[in-house]
């Protein structure tokens, strides 16, 4: 599983132009879940992103993380994380998850950040084309793999 986070001073996704998730200072997280993945890697990596510092103390230091500063999280499903462009310009993405897999995983991962870490947390849809916006905070983006 990879996730690219980016602390976000706000962020939304639309769906046919529809809002289906905002929130204001977090986490935007790109993920996506390779064919390998299981529920130990969903653990991982949301306990990963929980406990992550990267926002700033009254030092200006990053030593808070999103729970520290009572943020949120936008957690979009994104596929081409995987994509293999080693072999050409076309990206291959047959390392990436296909639905029945990553649909579960997709899901505990919301999941687990809301009843473990009670870290709000809106969506966007699986499989959905979809619009992000977002207000990089930093920038700050960090990339955080649940395999080494």
């Amino acid at each position: 599983m990879k996730a690219v986070v980016q602390r976000v001073k706000k962020a939304s996704v639309k769906v046919d132009h529809r809002m289906t998730g905002s929130i204001e200072l977090g986490y935007m997280i790109l993920l996506g879940i390779k064919d390998n993945d299981s529920t130990e890697d969903a653990q991982y990596l949301s306990r990963k992103i929980a406990n992550l510092r990267i926002f700033e103390d009254d030092q200006g230091k990053m030593n808070k993380s999103v729970i520290d500063v009572s943020g949120s999280i936008l957690l979009i499903s994104q596929f081409t994380l995987y994509g293999n462009t080693s072999d050409g310009n076309r990206p291959s993405f047959t390392e990436a998850a296909k639905p029945e897999v990553a649909i579960p995983l997709y899901e505990l991962m919301i999941a687990l950040l809301i009843n473990q870490y009670h870290i709000p947390t809106a969506t966007g849809i699986f499989g959905a084309n979809m619009e992000v916006e977002l207000v990089n905070d930093g920038p700050c983006t960090i990339i955080l793999e649940s395999k080494k």
